[in-house]
């Protein structure tokens, strides 16, 4: 068992509704090769595309898999908003809870944060969602922030559940982590939520243009859920390209269509000096590893 400052970290309850999706001015998204397309994208009940389900292939663009929630509620005092609460606290792995509605009383778990939305993604089982309706609220019990692996001063977690990270059940290698992945992903390629001062909310995406690099890091068939290994990056203040570095993160959105997009990553752990051990495992996807599916 990892040493952790579990016994040290505060649980506190955020909440959120259920976003409707929404389009911009334009309708069109502009493809990388400069096709006008309409498609879904981000906010909603999604209810054919969940973790577990392959990220690539759909027709959309960032279609956020189960159910977005945000919180509208802000203090025109200080200009804070309940939403950065909710997203920066809440924790892949949470526990969240429908609390008004037909499916009050149904529990769920998230999996993930996308950032320029600002949305937190929440799984729910399939007969839930069908009960669920825009504008329903749900409390996350937000726990994680803080969590520290006392062994491995020179990795850091963010974004992340104790008991997910009890899932995972990363393997000491002396002063290093083995960490179990699908897929490692060059830092050459990543894209949309470069610049960010912080990890600790939203995403930053795999871009997929390229054909040989696609086919190189085997990334056609990455699913949503998927824990992935992104080499030379280093993501302990915001995301940035070093070599040696190495960061682990979910994959929480599907492929996109616009230049510098493509499926999404929440920061789970970094290392800016290289302590992180990625090894390729097929299973190791949220869906599985909190036996949200008994189907892949």
């Amino acid at each position: 068992m990892l040493k952790t400052n579990v016994d040290k970290l505060v649980k506190l309850s955020v909440v959120g509704e259920v976003a409707s999706p929404i389009f911009g001015r334009g309708v069109y998204n502009i493809s990388a090769e400069g096709t006008p397309m309409v498609l879904p994208g981000v906010g909603g009940i999604t209810y054919n595309v969940r973790v577990g389900d392959p990220a690539c292939g759909w027709e959309a663009d960032h279609v956020e898999p189960g159910v977005s929630i945000e919180n509208k509620e802000n203090d025109p005092r200080f200009g804070q908003s309940a939403n950065t609460a909710l997203n920066v606290l809440s924790c892949i792995g949470n526990e969240a809870v429908v609390v008004s509605g037909e499916a009050k009383g149904a529990k769920g778990v998230v999996t993930g944060k996308h950032g320029g939305i600002e949305h937190v993604l929440v799984d729910f089982q399939p007969d839930v969602l069908d009960k669920l309706m825009l504008g329903d609220k749900i409390l996350v019990k937000a726990f994680g922030v803080g969590l520290k692996l006392l062994d491995f001063p020179e990795i850091k977690v963010m974004n992340m559940d104790p008991r997910f990270l009890e899932a995972i059940n990363p393997k000491s290698k002396k002063d290093k982590l083995e960490i179990s992945v699908t897929h490692v992903v060059p830092a050459s390629i990543m894209g949309s939520g470069l610049g960010s001062n912080t990890s600790h909310s939203g995403d930053y995406d795999i871009q997929l243009f390229d054909e040989n690099t696609r086919r190189q890091y085997g990334l056609d068939d990455l699913r949503l859920g998927d824990l992935v290994a992104i080499l030379d990056a280093d993501n302990s203040y915001g995301r940035i390209y070093k070599q040696g570095a190495v960061s682990v993160g979910i994959v929480v959105h599907t492929n996109c269509v616009t230049s510098g997009h493509g499926p999404g990553v929440t920061t789970l752990f970094t290392s800016s000096t290289g302590k992180i051990i990625p090894k390729i495992d097929a299973k190791a996807n949220i869906a599985p590893l909190l036996k949200l599916r008994t189907d892949i």
